[in-house]
């Protein structure tokens, strides 16, 4: 037994554990932890005043209010729709399937600026979905809601879609049998089984909202305290030259969204272990 576990080890696919752990690291290093440390340093830079002032001013507060509260609102919505998207695409067989399911990656392959332009001449007041609205989308807040959750579908049906397709049939009639109903059997059987891929695919989508850029300045109007989002405020901060105020506000950015992922993959793990 020792022995075929010592040659199992010599003899894996990937190189060792010590070479491979290496090798990740230093890709990790150049793609992400390098740049992002660039980043902290260049906002060492500034003083403490400097930092609040450029961090924390009553603009950029508005748009990090903007930013995080319709990326956590789109997220929020496309796990419930996306799940329910992703049950349809997995359960029921119906015509035209295939050209559905291909149209939920559109969002992946569409550009955004192209995607940007799109929802706002349909969501426009003149547009065929804004002319009967009976308030207004494009230019406000709601604009940006909508961009969001426009871009985010696609992670929680792609995360959800596989564990649907393993989930046996069996198990929905079995509760049945015990005499369980459609909601028990979906909130005690289903909802625990998809709750880690449920979870993951709503933080690709916060994370992806968060930063958003090209689908969301021409829907949002981009009016100060209003419509305007954070990566907007650091594009402009950058052709300003103010590379430390840009930074700044990156960084808070950071910190906040690293919290946020951290607690949703923490709140992920503990949901498997259940």
């Amino acid at each position: 037994m020792l022995l075929s576990k010592t040659l199992l080890k010599r003899h894996t696919v990937l190189p060792g554990f010590d070479l491979s752990l290496g090798f990740a690291v230093l890709y990790l290093s150049l793609i992400v932890l390098i740049p992002l440390s660039a980043v902290f340093l260049k906002t060492f830079t500034l003083s403490w005043e400097g930092f609040v002032a450029a961090a924390f001013s009553e603009r950029v507060v508005a748009s990090y209010r903007l930013t995080f509260g319709a990326s956590l609102a789109a997220a929020l919505l496309n796990g419930v729709f996306g799940l329910l998207v992703a049950w349809v695409l997995v359960r029921y067989p119906f015509p035209f399937k295939r050209i559905v399911d291909a149209l939920v990656d559109l969002p992946f392959a569409l550009p955004t600026a192209v995607a940007g332009i799109a929802l706002t001449a349909l969501y426009a007041q003149n547009g065929w979905i804004g002319s009967v609205l009976p308030f207004k989308v494009a230019f406000t807040p709601i604009g940006v809601f909508v961009a969001l959750t426009f871009i985010g579908l696609p992670f929680v049906v792609r995360t959800v879609q596989p564990i649907l397709e393993d989930l046996h049939k069996e198990l929905e009639e079995a509760a049945a049998t015990l005499g369980a109903s459609r909601w028990q059997t979906f909130r005690l059987v289903i909802l625990p089984t998809l709750l880690p891929a449920l979870l993951t695919g709503f933080a690709l989508a916060f994370a992806r909202a968060l930063g958003e850029y090209g689908s969301v300045i021409f829907i949002a109007g981009n009016m100060p305290m209003v419509s305007e989002i954070t990566p907007l405020l650091i594009i402009t901060k950058l052709e300003q030259y103010d590379y430390a105020g840009a930074t700044a506000i990156a960084t808070v950015m950071l910190v906040i969204a690293f919290t946020l992922l951290l607690s949703i993959n923490l709140l992920q793990a503990w949901a498997r272990k259940r």
